[in-house]
């Protein structure tokens, strides 16, 4: 019984050092910093990012396979959102990060995906 509690703790230690790790990527950081406040698409992280649909689909990716983010599709298009609330790890470092309109006035670009949806502001 004791060795399959450490072998559980020991899994779990690993998980969070993994999920840690990924957040070591500025653009993956500043990816979830922005997906703090609503979803985004894809094709709008490619606007801000200045990086290939590939690119960020690639990023996306890796924090999808470490139960970060979720996504939803919509027609052609990916929508991502955060997928954190058991992960108080992750919480905490995305509270000590500067919001939405901060990080993207550094940016300065507006974001316009071709999919038009009224309910999302940029």
């Amino acid at each position: 019984m004791k060795t399959e509690v450490a072998a559980s703790a020991l899994h779990h230690i690993e998980e969070v050092a993994e999920q840690m790790k990924l957040l070591g990527d500025k653009n993956r950081l500043m990816m979830l910093a922005l997906l703090q406040e609503r979803e985004w698409c894809v094709c709008e992280f490619v606007e801000i990012f200045d990086i290939s649909q590939p690119g960020i689909s690639q990023h996306m990716r890796k924090l999808k396979s470490h139960r970060i983010v979720k996504e939803e599709r919509r027609g052609q298009w990916v929508y991502y959102s955060l997928n954190i609330e058991d992960k108080p790890h992750i919480q905490a470092v995305l509270r000590h990060l500067p919001g939405r309109e901060e990080l993207l006035r550094d940016f300065d670009k507006i974001v316009a995906c071709s999919y038009n949806d009224p309910s999302i502001s940029v």
